[in-house]
């Protein structure tokens, strides 16, 4: 059976004739062709009557216009391959006398197609080259070759042929005004749906991408609030703790006032046995050890406020209204970090010294919030990259438990 095209064995393209082989072969450099008795396919559009050689054409045109209905027409197109390659006569070729070589020109090709391609931002050189070696009218058709040999290593240099064959080439089609605007257009148009494309996929995946941040960021503030939990619960088990050992020295307090009274009256005393709790100091030794995050800044704030409160026991007023001055002065801060106003305290002011200043452990209070003694000696300040809303929380929370247990500091 005689072979109906020709089949390139180091890439696979299948040819249809003996001169697009010889084409092939000068683009691509490949030698190895074999003949073959499956024939190139036909497959017409019915749409726009666009001819696909092979199943690979008629999916990218499928894609580019949305045209799926086609008629192989195959069996028709398909005819013996003619393996010999036309002959040219010598003396057009080679000059008997002289022996010289025939003149080589650029090939002529249609100026309006020659116009679009170029106003698409193509060289002229590869425009001639994709109409000359194409074959085709079609602009969709010539894109499409210069796009399959983007990466030939000639594919920007200006493409010769022999005079002979410049005046053998037989006219092509020339694209009216009319249709030449519409082919421009409906590239261009093309082109900024697929640009469209390229745009909404890179929002779904910045949109993935900030999704998947935000969730990260959820549970990295779930851990922290779980931890602070966990800090709070610690703390008001320390303060019941605290509360329950003031309490019982209060009681012993009482029993001891009681014995002394009964003594002074002449009456006997009563059996101390029962005051005495034999087991309690080991238990409560016990359960104190088992602080939260031991000499913490809130630790610190708690011990200073309780040697404030021990050293004023006898002026409960006094102390209280320390409390609630350091408890707006962290408020303050906290609520307002970027108030100058609110980080500098004059501590040489009269109201400041009669509240806090004379009051020992109240300046250490504020220091330990992150105030600092400026160099001239009168104010307290804080810098605005130093202001920890955590601590000062701490300090909040250590203030309003002061204030609200009534045994805080009587140990």
């Amino acid at each position: 059976m005689a072979g109906k095209s020709l089949m390139c064995n180091d890439c696979g393209a299948r040819l249809k004739s003996v001169e697009e082989a010889q084409e092939h072969a000068e683009l691509t450099k490949h030698t190895n062709f074999a003949e073959s008795d499956e024939p190139i396919l036909s497959l017409v559009c019915t749409a726009c009557g666009k001819s696909c050689r092979s199943t690979t054409e008629r999916d990218m045109h499928k894609v580019r216009t949305g045209h799926d209905e086609y008629v192989d027409k195959t069996s028709e197109a398909a005819a013996p391959l003619i393996l010999e390659a036309p002959k040219a006569n010598d003396d057009v070729i080679m000059s008997e006398a002289g022996g010289s070589q025939e003149e080589m020109v650029v090939p002529e090709v249609d100026e309006n197609l020659l116009k679009v391609l170029e106003d698409m931002g193509f060289s002229k050189a590869k425009a001639i080259r994709g109409i000359h070696y194409s074959g085709k009218s079609d602009m969709e058709e010539i894109v499409s070759w210069i796009a399959e040999h983007e990466n030939d290593p000639d594919i920007e240099e200006m493409p010769m042929v022999p005079v002979s064959a410049k005046k053998s080439e037989a006219p092509k089609p020339k694209l009216t005004p009319e249709e030449m605007k519409l082919k421009q257009q409906e590239l261009r148009e093309r082109a900024r749906k697929k640009k469209e494309e390229e745009e909404r996929q890179k929002e779904r995946e910045m949109e993935k991408e900030r999704i998947r941040r935000g969730k990260e960021l959820l549970e990295a503030k779930r851990i922290e609030e779980e931890n602070e939990r966990k800090r709070l619960i610690a703390l008001k088990k320390a303060e019941k703790e605290e509360e329950k050992r003031a309490r019982e020295k209060i009681r012993q307090k009482l029993e001891e006032d009681k014995a002394e009274r009964r003594r002074k009256l002449g009456l006997p005393p009563v059996d101390p046995a029962p005051t005495v709790p034999t087991p309690a100091p080991v238990v409560e030794e016990k359960k104190i050890s088992l602080p939260v995050r031991p000499a913490t800044k809130a630790e610190q704030m708690r011990e200073c406020l309780r040697s404030l409160k021990q050293s004023h026991l006898g002026d409960d007023t006094k102390v209280k209204v320390a409390f609630t001055t350091l408890l707006t002065f962290a408020k303050n801060v906290a609520l307002n970090p970027d108030e100058e106003k609110y980080r500098k305290i004059r501590i040489t002011n009269d109201k400041f010294q009669e509240r806090v200043g004379k009051l020992k452990g109240g300046i250490e209070f504020l220091e330990l919030c992150g105030f600092e003694r400026l160099e001239d000696g009168e104010h307290l300040f804080m810098p605005r990259e130093k202001v920890d809303k955590a601590v000062l929380n701490a300090a909040g929370t250590e203030l309003n438990s002061a204030i609200n247990n009534p045994f805080f500091g009587v140990l």
